[in-house]
């Protein structure tokens, strides 16, 4: 028997393969699904009250505006790879970046909470 890990849209699974019989036919059964391995968000001591969410799935490309970054309305605030392009998330008022909730490389649904900013 082999182990591997696969991960499947940011979800690690441990899936462990067997050989059976002399016709080297093989069959896969995966064992007990590892938890998911998202990457650490940034966060500041407190979220801020606007909301920036993903308007589509995607993976985080960029964070274009750090935490404590003065944004007006319309600035990139974090860039998403989205279908193989590059698809700014914008500030949707002015405000201060309060918190980015995710990291470059990670995964993200649409919906998905990306940062927060105060007025």
């Amino acid at each position: 028997m082999k182990n591997y890990t696969i991960t499947v849209n940011g979800t690690a699974y441990d899936v462990t393969v067997e050989e059976k019989g002399e016709g080297g036919a093989v069959s896969s059964a995966p064992a007990a699904a590892a938890a998911p391995k998202p990457a650490a968000p940034k966060k500041s001591a407190g979220a801020g009250s606007v909301k920036i969410e993903a308007g589509a799935a995607g993976k985080v490309f960029k964070i274009a505006a750090p935490v404590g970054t003065k944004v007006s309305k319309g600035t990139p605030v974090v860039v998403l790879e989205v279908m193989k392009m590059e698809t700014p998330v914008v500030a949707p008022q002015d405000g201060t970046v309060a918190s980015i909730e995710v990291s470059e490389g990670q995964q993200v649904e649409s919906g998905a909470l990306l940062a927060t900013l105060n007025d």
